[in-house]
């Protein structure tokens, strides 16, 4: 029997181990058995790992273990979590409070969309476990409702999608009124972000680094499709069809812009598909409402934008389709990650129009995968991929392999190309003459030579002057008539 490394040999307490037990987790993941020990160790953590992993227990299971070691109920907030979006912030809200089910610790959530007196009400109650989003966060720290002095963990979840959000200002403000003898847990998809060094120096001391695989990591449990589409149009139809002919219990589908999302649910309905529609322009409710039907049952196809990309694990949801193609490698990466997750199968659809063959080309060589290529019979594409390449371009391969070889071109200069079609004059001798001598009023010239017999005449008048006795000027003298 293979031996594996289960929770209780942590050490963990009995009232978490029991949670455990009701939530049917056994067995660590790899993120886990390596974060979990150097949390207890008291030092700064950095962790990275791909979606899906268990980071949320990771991080918090050592948390709580320290605060059921040593209670502390005079002192503020113990722990604060920080989060990019309200639905990720609610969402670890409730693994906490499933992890303290049978333990005496108080879990807040604090996000924007609710009444700001409702939450310092709940605030002045002192629960040890405060998570939230940085723009409510902050409004509690200046209103002096959430005090941070007795702070002993502070929780930096999905760190850079909040720093592609723009919250890094918010952040840093947050921290300069923490307990500065805290521990900082910083957790991202990916640690070479180009914003997370600049934040790590300002909010971490000596921080240890845990990266399990990449964000990058192939999905093994997803398998990963493409289908060609023609136009917007043609893309509502197949993803009809496919809600119709697929087998899965929840759909995510993935849109660009939230006209988009709220155009595709709409259609959706309207061919008699229960779907939902969830994008960041919503009021507070409705997103609550969306997530608690679809976390439910009651409505098992989702229409989102990037905003349910991040965090959110919502069990049994085995079929996500990119109705427009993720921006980047990492944004498709975390898109699919909403299924396959803690070793269940799923499977990604992306519907690739003409102006998104380049795009899904580089994602497949950023991710070094290939994707299957599907055709629905009933509503085939005219797009079959670009045309073929350009002849220059086999010449160029051929000249590579040594074939069609040319000869360089000689160098033209410009000097010898401004003369073209203009009359040469001979060349000249440049020797002097022999028998020519230098004119009294002139200079000997190097370019004419005199008739042979001839001598040189010294005196180079017009003829005319030379008949006038009057002056050596060309001209006659005057005479009286």
């Amino acid at each position: 029997m293979k031996d594996t490394l289960l929770f209780d040999r942590f050490g963990l307490h009995e009232n978490l181990l029991k949670s455990l037990s009701a939530l049917g987790l056994e067995t660590p993941t790899p993120i886990q058995v390596a974060v979990i020990p150097a949390i207890r160790s008291g030092q700064d953590i950095q962790a990275s790992s791909e979606t899906g992993s268990g980071k949320s227990v990771a991080f918090l299971l050592p948390i709580l273990q320290r605060m059921l070691e040593a209670p502390a109920p005079d002192t503020a907030t113990r722990c604060l979590v920080i989060s990019p979006t309200r639905e990720l912030a609610l969402q670890l809200d409730k693994h906490c409070r499933d992890l303290v089910k049978f333990s005496p610790v108080n879990s807040l959530a604090v996000v924007g969309g609710e009444l700001l007196k409702e939450q310092k009400a709940k605030l002045r109650k002192n629960p040890e476990i405060v998570v939230g989003t940085p723009g409510r966060l902050l409004e509690h720290t200046q209103k002096k409702s959430l005090l941070l002095e007795d702070l002993e963990f502070l929780v930096l979840d999905e760190a850079d999608r909040t720093l592609d959000m723009g919250f890094q200002e918010e952040i840093l403000e947050i921290v300069s009124r923490c307990n500065s003898n805290r521990q900082t847990i910083l957790l991202s998809a990916t640690l070479e972000h180009s914003g997370l060094g600049a934040i790590s120096q300002e909010v971490q001391k000596q921080p240890q680094r845990i990266a399990i695989g990449t964000h990058r990591s192939a999905h093994a449990m997803i398998t990963q499709e493409i289908i060609l589409a023609d136009d917007h149009g043609h893309k509502k139809q197949q993803c009809n069809w496919l809600l119709v002919n697929e087998s899965f219990k929840k759909a995510l589908v993935f849109t660009k812009t939230r006209d988009h999302a709220e155009e595709v649910a709409a259609f959706l309905i309207k061919q008699g598909r229960p779907a939902a529609c969830l994008h960041g322009e919503m009021q507070h409710d409705e997103r609550k409402q969306v997530m608690h039907l679809f976390r439910d049952g009651k409505v098992k196809v989702l229409v989102a934008t990037d905003l349910a990309a991040r965090g959110l694990d919502i069990p049994t949801m085995d079929l996500v389709i990119n109705f427009a193609m993720a921006r980047s490698g990492d944004d498709y990466v975390h898109r699919i990650g909403r299924t396959g997750r803690a070793g269940e199968s799923g499977k990604a659809i992306s519907l690739i129009g003409p102006q998104e063959w380049n795009l899904m080309e580089s994602i497949q060589r950023y991710l070094k995968l290939s994707f299957t290529t599907r055709v629905i019979e009933e509503l085939p594409a005219r797009f079959s991929g670009p045309a073929k390449k350009k002849k220059s371009d086999k010449k160029s391969q051929s000249r590579k392999k040594g074939d069609n070889k040319e000869k360089p071109k000689a160098k033209e200069r410009h000097r010898n190309r401004k003369n073209i079609g203009k009359r040469r004059t001979p060349t000249v001798s440049k020797e002097p003459s022999v028998n020519k001598e230098p004119s009294a009023n002139k200079k000997p010239s190097a370019s004419k030579e005199p008739s042979a017999g001839k001598e040189p005449s010294a005196d180079r008048r017009p003829a005319s002057a030379k008949k006038n006795k009057g002056g050596g000027d060309g001209f006659a003298p005057l005479t009286r008539k």
